[in-house]
């Protein structure tokens, strides 16, 4: 399983907007030269994180800020924020096996309970995690330079 880089993007958004607060006008030309990434791709993710609420992003001269403590922003909200099916299960199961062979009939039987348990886990696991760590260890690399 792989996510897509859009959660790492984003996670790089947020704390761009942190750590460069009050210092630049963080604006999606400013973080894609941060990220490395096109312009219009830093402003869809920053549109879904806005819709999320995780940030606010004001016209113009504005720029962007992050709309609650980064202790309280965690992997598992940028995940759901920014992965386009996040409110699906993030193995998704082909959708005509066939019902006339034993496989394909009993599959979903076979897998769905673990499936699901991967998924709890995997969401959990994401949820014990938040932007403040990466802020913090930003900082650390920052002063051991």
């Amino acid at each position: 399983m792989q996510i897509s880089t859009k959660f790492t993007i984003a996670v790089h958004i947020i704390a761009a907007a942190k750590y460069f607060e009050g210092q630049y006008r963080i604006t999606s030309k400013f973080l894609a030269g941060s990220i490395g990434a096109n312009p219009v791709i830093i402003r869809n993710i920053m549109l879904q994180l806005q819709d999320a609420g995780i940030i606010e992003v004001k016209r113009g001269p504005g720029g962007i800020t992050v709309t609650r403590p980064l202790t309280d922003i965690t992997y598992l909200d940028v995940y759901k924020a920014v992965e386009t099916k996040s409110d699906e299960n993030m193995f998704r199961f082909h959708e005509n096996p066939n019902p006339q062979c034993p496989v394909g009939r009993n599959i979903h039987r076979a897998l769905d309970g673990s499936l699901e348990e991967i998924n709890e886990k995997f969401e959990h696991d994401l949820a014990q995690h938040n932007l403040k760590e990466v802020y913090d260890k930003l900082e650390a690399a920052k002063q051991a330079v």
